[in-house]
């Protein structure tokens, strides 16, 4: 069995998408004869928290945790909300007051590439010796945080022979919320410094969609490998549908994400149609910013909402299974062409239609059409959104809206896993 060294921050019992991706992984990765060995912190801060997500890991794994300390500890002292708003990745997009702005700029610019640095040297000190002890000749890395990667960068100049894996689960210096950390220029040319020699040192890089994937391939010359998030099939409940036109969106909804044209046409449509507002509503589930909650009320919507806060993963699964529509939404901008959320997976595999709203380019609309899953338009465009729901709220009206993806085997977590263990097989 191959030994393969996986370095991550997000750990069971971390909630959310991204740790679900190397949960899986781990899950399957002995069925390819890999056995996987994880490093984590023992403290870390999660801003959700699943105290089931690993119900169906083996139990026998090697688990490695040495202590983290964060500044968000500290700076929670000041402002305990605003600083678990920016841990989650919840910055707002209007207003910013002087106590944003500093903790903004000091994420930004004096924890660089982000406030898990300090989590690096030791690491690489504990890993150094642990490696040398267990003959360890694979480690995989996987970000965010990016500071990961730098446990891997100096692992790697410590044993030029170790074979490193880099996993980015999101783009860096590329990442949505990236430029709104009022990076000075130096601290900028740093983040593309550190982001540069981790691409040009790791020996393979995966990504997890087509647009990173040709993002880096025109900053280094190392092997990318696509591996996309995927579903698993640990749900079997049966499920009734919602008797109501129900729209939700699972996961977090950030400022700069609010879709307001979705709210503008649904408050239209509301005052245009009696049984569409009789038939209407809208569940939310995940950390929503105030600007969403703010949008949702000027247009009228607010009755019709019903706010979940975080779910587990079972409940979200749960929930996928009761809409009648699932929303998919993005900030309308390039840089999010390449985020393809983890959930899409999970809402393809629900069998409910899907209204993915977001970039006129994003990577979420081929794989929306070759599964045929539902819809993708621009989070803009008002009149072919209005469209669509009216589309989907005909066939809810005659029993008939349902979906039947075509060819999404090849995203369940078990076969991607098993591309995976290819490149760690070597």
């Amino acid at each position: 069995m191959k030994k393969a060294l996986v370095i991550t921050y997000y750990w069971a019992p971390a909630g959310g998408p991204g740790v679900q991706r190397w949960l899986k992984f781990v899950k399957y990765l002995r069925n390819f004869g890999v056995e996987p060995i994880i490093y984590t912190p023992l403290n870390p801060t999660y801003p959700m928290v699943d105290t089931h997500i690993a119900d169906d890991l083996p139990q026998d794994l090697t688990l490695l945790k040495t202590k983290i300390w964060e500044p968000y500890s500290l700076a929670s002292l000041f402002s305990k909300e605003k600083t678990k708003k920016i841990s989650a990745g919840i910055i707002p997009s209007k207003k910013l007051s002087w106590m944003d702005k500093c903790l903004l700029w000091v994420r930004g610019n004096l924890f660089i590439p982000d406030a898990r640095i300090l989590w690096v040297r030791p690491s690489v000190r504990f890993l150094a010796d642990y490696i040398t002890a267990h003959n360890i000749d694979t480690i995989i890395t996987t970000a965010p945080p990016h500071s990961i990667h730098l446990i891997g960068l100096h692992l790697k100049e410590k044993f030029p022979s170790l074979r490193w894996i880099a996993d980015f689960r999101d783009p860096w210096t590329n990442i949505g919320y990236h430029s709104q950390l009022l990076l000075t220029a130096k601290s900028a040319r740093k983040h593309l410094s550190l982001e540069q020699k981790v691409l040009q040192t790791a020996d393979t890089l995966i990504v997890t969609s087509p647009s990173t994937q040709r993002e880096f391939q025109a900053k280094t010359q190392k092997p990318i490998v696509l591996i996309t998030n995927g579903y698993d099939d640990t749900f079997t409940e049966k499920t009734p549908l919602s008797p109501s036109f129900l729209l939700s969106h699972i996961g977090s909804l950030l400022s700069e994400r609010n879709p307001e044209t979705l709210w503008k046409v649904l408050g239209e449509m509301i005052q245009e149609n009696t049984d569409f507002r009789k038939d209407l509503r809208i569940c939310l589930a995940g950390k929503v910013s105030e600007e969403v909650f703010a949008s949702i009320d000027k247009y009228g919507l607010s009755s019709f909402l019903e706010y979940k806060g975080y779910l587990s993963h079972t409940e979200a699964l749960t929930l996928q299974r009761t809409s009648q529509l699932l929303l998919l939404l993005e900030i309308n901008h390039p840089k999010t062409e390449g985020i393809i959320p983890g959930k899409l997976f999970e809402y393809m595999a629900s069998q409910r239609p899907i209204l993915a709203l977001g970039y006129k380019k994003w990577d979420v609309k081929d794989i929306i059409s070759q599964t045929q899953t539902g819809t993708t338009l621009s989070v803009t465009d008002a009149n072919a959104i209005k469209q669509a729901i009216n589309h989907y709220y005909t066939l809810y009206k005659d029993n008939k809206l349902h979906s039947q993806p075509v060819s999404i085997e090849s995203y369940h977590r078990k076969a991607l896993t098993q591309k995976l263990s290819k490149i760690i097989l070597g």
